[in-house]
């Protein structure tokens, strides 16, 4: 049961310039520096902004850990999915074959990409409570001589876990295969070292953990790769290998890049840097993220995930039993008080998800349990526990 005396019946403290926190897996609340870095116009043409994009590849590369400079950052424009579709159809032959991983909603969504490229796959679906783990994929790709590559989502934003990208990465170059990683909700927090782990190629995006804004990704490469995708793609526009090879001819993007939002991620990459780089930053969201489902818990809350999968990006819950719980007022609450949550994004159970990335702190989490306990007073609702069915789901699905 909440006890009403647990928060004092206080307003809560709103947040930075009147906008409410995005507690999302992105775009997400950023610094008022990063914002202010838009507020020039540059051409895409000139000599600074060449300059610009230049310093900005030689940092994420700087990210990775190849001092041996056997990669290479191809800045591209448009969304994470973009990107992704950009590097399944620049780094798969069209012979080839791709061995989908999903757990949620962005393995399905590159198994639709593949659809769209007409190019042969083939599906692990591990549904929403669990990981593909190594020997799975190590027995599939025994059973199927004819899969070239595996793509493997790094953190799955639908459900919050994170993948065991290490384990999988070991299975794949075992059986003399390539990875493929979308990393657009992990890059930047959770270490992705190319002396650790070994894959080909992967794709992050400007809006997520380097707290930059929406209007590009990157895909970062072996250069023995990038030269082999020339003639591959499938898109003008999408064509990883032109864009890399215009890029490192002229200094130029193809095509009209999004200045603004290019000139805003490289203050976030230096404030990314001076927090002490991905272990910083990681360790900041992990202390958000344990703060706030600490929190939540005591509420009566519970995660979709047990412990051993919780991502520091974002974390799922599910959605209360109570009759008096509605999510759509709940949500309306909860930004009333400076709070954007996300809807669930699961097939099972109803749920909803609240990020732990961006521009906030532990303290900030502290203040969106307060503000929970309040939403939840104010809907009559006395305890946020799940119904019954949801946890005996999730108890037979994660046995």
């Amino acid at each position: 049961m909440l006890a009403e005396t647990k928060f004092a019946a206080r307003p809560l403290e709103a947040p930075a310039l009147g906008e409410p926190y995005l507690l999302t897996p992105g775009p997400l609340t950023t610094a008022y520096s990063v914002k202010q870095a838009m507020l020039r116009d540059w051409g895409s043409w000139d000599g600074d902004f060449r300059g610009m994009t230049a310093d900005m590849r030689r940092r994420l590369l700087g990210l990775t850990g190849d001092t041996r400079e056997e990669f290479d950052c191809v800045p591209m424009q448009g969304s994470g999915s973009f990107c992704v579709e950009a590097m399944l159809g620049s780094f798969v032959p069209k012979d080839g074959k791709v061995l989908v991983l999903a757990n949620g909603a962005y393995g399905l969504r590159a198994a639709q990409t593949m659809q769209y490229l007409g190019r042969a796959y083939t599906l692990i679906d591990k549904g929403d409570y669990l990981p593909p783990r190594g020997d799975e994929v190590a027995a599939a790709l025994e059973a199927d001589p004819a899969i070239t590559h595996v793509i493997a989502i790094h953190c799955e934003t639908s459900s919050g876990i994170l993948n065991p990208v290490a384990e999988i990465a070991q299975a794949v170059h075992a059986k003399g295969r390539k990875l493929l990683v979308d990393s657009m909700s992990a890059f930047g927090a959770v270490a992705l070292d190319v002396n650790e782990i070994r894959y080909e190629a992967m794709v992050s995006s400007a809006n997520k953990c380097i707290e930059g804004v929406p209007g590009f990704g990157f895909i970062i490469a072996r250069k023995s790769e990038l030269e082999a995708a020339k003639g591959r793609s499938h898109s003008l526009s999408l064509d990883v290998h032109a864009q890399w090879a215009h890029m490192n001819k002229t200094g130029q993007w193809r095509y009209t890049p999004p200045t603004h939002v290019v000139a805003a991620f490289l203050e976030a990459l230096r404030q990314h840097e001076a927090e002490g780089g991905v272990a910083g930053r990681g360790a900041r969201y992990t202390r958000n993220r344990d703060v706030m489902v600490a929190g939540m818990r005591d509420l009566g809350f519970e995660t979709l995930l047990g412990d051993r999968w919780l991502s520091p990006i974002i974390v799922t819950f599910f959605n209360p039993a109570h009759a008096n719980f509605a999510f759509d007022r709940f949500y309306d609450l909860m930004k009333d008080k400076g709070f954007i949550i996300y809807p669930g994004k699961l097939t099972a159970v109803d749920s909803f998800r609240i990020g732990c990335i961006g521009r906030m702190d532990e303290h900030v989490m502290r203040r969106v349990v307060e503000a929970a306990a309040f939403s939840l007073h104010e809907m009559g609702v006395d305890t946020a526990a799940p119904p019954a069915a949801a946890l005996a789901e999730r108890a037979k699905l994660a046995a």
